[in-house]
């Protein structure tokens, strides 16, 4: 390998399918990264690994290419931005990164061990950060050298597709790191939110009632795949496509969604169903949302009228795209 100051600035360890969408990622906007193995392998299987996440990420890039997001032609340039390491030359590779993605498999050994690694051959001023969807970042930085600068970074399928990505802080997280952090991710187009050392995160806690509850319709009968499925992708996606989902409680009014819950937790399952206390209490202090001026959000000194009026032009790009908006009849049916 070339020396330190040659070698990519950015590292995924863990050559999955996780792994090779970061990879994506980066090369796509500009950057080389390297995609590191660290497990011990022979020549055959380490050469069978990088053939097969090489095929893997160009065939990813093929796909955009076919949709026309990039010309072909650049398929081979953005793919060349991967540097496959094995675990040999591991050690360079992450003593020359500032920014470390472990990807490795979902268990506190493997974690523990990939972090072994790191912490002997990372530097000091490295961000290190873990893609985990299921282990707490207060479980996993007890594992790091110099936890200050570890966090948990949870990316959305596929990684190199979907913008956000979910910063998860423990406590003892320093705050330039998770300011250098986002940074480092919005200057590839990534989009962070960041959320507490809760499990599931954001996305996943919120899609995790939504798909289980589908599920569980088409247990009772209540409607069949195929109509569920275009309730949720041309009513309830479309509208959060456009408003967010504490937004759209906000927009609608918090009354609406206390009535709603107590309703359905009586009729269906007050398990499921119950509002949580902060929605009791805010209709009692009449935080209602936007038409009394304050809800999860502070309404005072904003254009309403203007703002109404993005929600519905975000609405109407949402139907457009969807091809679902129609223009005006010319003359009056029968």
């Amino acid at each position: 390998m070339a020396n330190d100051a040659a070698l990519p600035r950015f590292a995924a360890v863990g050559a999955g399918r996780m792994g090779r969408g970061i990879a994506i990622a980066f090369a796509y906007a500009g950057h080389r990264i390297s995609l590191i193995d660290l497990r011990q392998r022979s020549d055959d299987a380490w050469q069978r690994l990088r053939d097969e996440a090489k095929a893997e990420i160009e065939a990813s890039l093929a796909g955009l290419a076919q949709l026309g997001v990039l010309d072909a032609k650049q398929i081979q340039s953005i793919a060349a931005r991967v540097d496959f390491v094995n675990a040999a030359a591991a050690p360079q590779a992450l003593a020359a990164a500032e920014l470390v993605f472990e990807g490795v498999p979902e268990t506190m050994e493997a974690k523990r061990e990939a972090f072994e690694q790191l912490n002997r051959h990372c530097r000091d001023d490295a961000i290190l950060t873990s893609t985990t969807s299921s282990i707490l970042v207060t479980q996993l930085a007890a594992l790091v050298r110099l936890p200050a600068r570890f966090l948990n970074m949870h990316w959305l399928n596929p990684a190199y597709v979907i913008p956000v990505v979910e910063l998860s802080c423990h406590p003892g997280t320093d705050a330039a790191v998770l300011a250098r952090t986002k940074a480092l991710m919005e200057a590839i187009g990534k989009l962070p939110v960041v959320c507490g050392a809760s499990p599931g995160y954001i996305v996943p806690r919120l899609q995790a009632l939504v798909m289980n509850e589908a599920a569980r319709m088409i247990e009772d009968g209540a409607a069949t795949a195929e109509e569920i499925d275009k309730a949720t992708r041309y009513g309830l996606g479309l509208r959060f496509a456009a408003l967010g989902v504490v937004e759209f409680i906000d927009f609608g009014g918090c009354d609406i969604l206390h009535h709603a819950s107590r309703e359905m937790s009586a009729s269906l399952d007050p398990g499921r169903y119950t509002a949580p206390a902060i929605v009791g209490r805010m209709v009692e202090e009449g935080r209602l949302g936007l038409k009394t001026g304050s809800g999860f959000y502070d309404y005072e000194g904003r254009d309403i009228a203007a703002y109404r009026r993005d929600v519905l032009s975000r609405t109407l790009g949402e139907l457009r795209h969807a091809g679902l908006w129609r223009a005006p009849a010319d003359e009056t049916l029968p």
